[in-house]
């Protein structure tokens, strides 16, 4: 359990330098070499098509870099409980976190006790809960919008740049191999390659996230948590779905759809810990 751990510690530190490493270079291939290569300055007519693709990028990176860091800002971490508690009978002694009845979880990782905690998220560094769920899923949401279009934007400059032709299907799926070959025989530069992998990149995240948003949403509706799904615990929460998602996105949820604020009030503790988990 020691080694487990020590792999857990770990994958929480790397896991947010990655997030952050990804985000540079997505930010950097954009302004550095996509929009100036497929909407050239000298062409005017393409200058209000390179201004949009501007702003949809930017307004989809500001969410995402937006919900992430309210999901740090508003931990769900119980203020009331600073003492490591005893675990109870019931616990079923996982690696990461103990379960401790009322709603509440120790962390192992965090080492705080959690309020009706649903996972740890290794990328954010904290455990998301009844206070940061509706910005964690916000943050899935505009991480995977950004990284499929950049796919988009990075299929149309290897268009461009490279020629390269992305009629047939099946030039995606043998692009990486092809392209890995030709760069071992020196037919093309390492920044080709680069941007091939990048695409995969993409891809593989945005298709993660967009999945996994598609299941904290379903419990969400449920009002599951995942900790309570593992457990194979059914929710006790007998609310309609409407009111599980108003609990969690407030009833201004339009403006969090494309804002990173607050829309719901910090519900009490005391109220928090009498939901059963």
């Amino acid at each position: 359990m020691f080694t487990r751990m020590l792999k857990l510690r770990l994958l929480n530190a790397v896991a947010p330098a990655y997030f952050f490493t990804a985000t540079a270079v997505t930010f950097i291939l954009h302004f550095g070499f996509f929009i100036p290569t497929i909407f050239p300055s000298q062409g005017t007519s393409l200058e209000g098509s390179k201004v949009l693709h501007t702003v949809i990028f930017l307004f989809l990176m500001f969410n995402a870099l937006g919900n992430y860091i309210m999901t740090i800002k508003y931990p769900a971490e119980s203020a009331n409980e600073t003492v490591i508690p005893v675990c109870s009978p019931h616990c079923s002694d996982k690696v990461d976190a103990h379960y401790l009845l009322n709603g509440r979880h120790f962390c192992k990782l965090c080492k705080k006790v959690i309020l009706k905690r649903d996972h740890h998220c290794f990328f954010t560094g904290n455990c998301i809960g009844n206070k940061n769920m509706r910005y964690f899923i916000m943050f899935c949401i505009y991480t995977s919008c950004t990284c499929l279009y950049s796919l988009v934007l990075g299929v149309a400059f290897l268009t461009v740049e490279y020629s390269i032709s992305f009629e047939n299907p099946l030039t995606f799926l043998t692009l990486l191999p092809f392209s890995t070959g030709y760069f071992f025989m020196g037919t093309i530069s390492g920044l080709q390659l680069f941007l091939v992998l990048m695409l995969y990149v993409w891809l593989g995240i945005g298709l993660v996230c967009a999945g996994f948003c598609c299941q904290q949403v379903l419990l969400v509706a449920r009002g599951q948590t995942w900790c309570q799904m593992q457990r194979g615990q059914l929710a006790e929460n007998r609310n309609p779905w409407r009111a599980n998602l108003k609990d969690v996105f407030g009833t201004r949820w339009i403006l969090g759809l494309i804002l990173p604020v607050q829309t719901v009030e910090t519900c009490s503790e005391d109220a928090d810990v009498h939901k059963q988990d």
